[in-house]
């Protein structure tokens, strides 16, 4: 199920009709009232979700889904036509797992949510009893938590992506590129300071374990046992 906020009729209507000849079952809503009391009763795989809306806008939308436990790790793609930097900084921050640009054509609304869909779904059906320990750290695919000497550290969804990635693959260096491509799925050059402000963030949350992340100059980073 994928559900489309879009105040724009016309626009609705389209990637409505797009997305249900593609296979999807879609539900749409004009505001953001209407679509959150739709998650209460029925959570979607993924929620494209328009900035610009009436009353509380996407960006507020996308926060509070964050903050909920029941939606935290909900798929959404913002979209706007606001082609703005510092915009597409706040999306992702906020943990957007893709980002459009209006105008966007059909085709590429479509590959972006197939894209998205591909990358969280098999969270879904992961080993549930996988564990990944590195020293200090453990990661939780069960529980989709981290600890550090068996304390619980709360991580965003981005934060958590950015250190699972790094953690399996311990010792190989990701550019920030990298990063963007495999946790964000953009490739974006003006969005780096994404990557290093959630590295940051990730190093003081981690405490002890925060020295694991490594920076290496001019490329990006890694992470390695200490």
């Amino acid at each position: 199920m994928i559900f489309c906020v879009e105040d724009d009729n016309s626009i609705r209507e389209i990637e409505i009709y797009t997305l249900e000849t593609m296979g999807f079952e879609v539900k749409g809503f004009s505001d953001g009232t209407s679509f959150l009391e739709a998650i209460e009763t029925q959570l979607p795989d993924l929620v494209l979700l328009d900035v610009m809306l009436p009353g509380m806008d996407g960006i507020e939308i996308l926060k509070t889904l964050r903050e909920k436990p029941r939606t935290k790790n909900l798929a959404v793609i913002m979209a706007t036509a606001r082609d703005t930097e510092i915009e597409k900084i706040q999306a992702l921050n906020l943990g957007a797992d893709d980002y459009l640009s209006k105008p966007f054509s059909m085709l590429e609304m479509v590959a972006r949510v197939k894209a998205v869909l591909r990358r969280t779904q098999p969270l879904k059906e992961e080993d549930k009893n996988s564990l990944l320990h590195l020293g200090i750290l453990t990661i939780d695919n069960i529980g989709h938590t981290v600890t550090v000497n068996k304390e619980k550290v709360e991580l965003t969804l981005k934060e958590y992506d950015v250190l699972n990635l790094l953690c399996k693959n311990q010792g190989r260096v990701f550019s920030r590129d990298d990063l963007l491509n495999h946790v964000w799925g953009v490739d974006y050059d003006g969005e780096s300071r994404t990557v290093d402000m959630h590295i940051k963030t990730l190093r003081q949350k981690l405490g002890e374990a925060g020295a694991m992340i490594k920076t290496v100059r001019g490329i990006g980073y890694k992470i390695e046992n200490i």
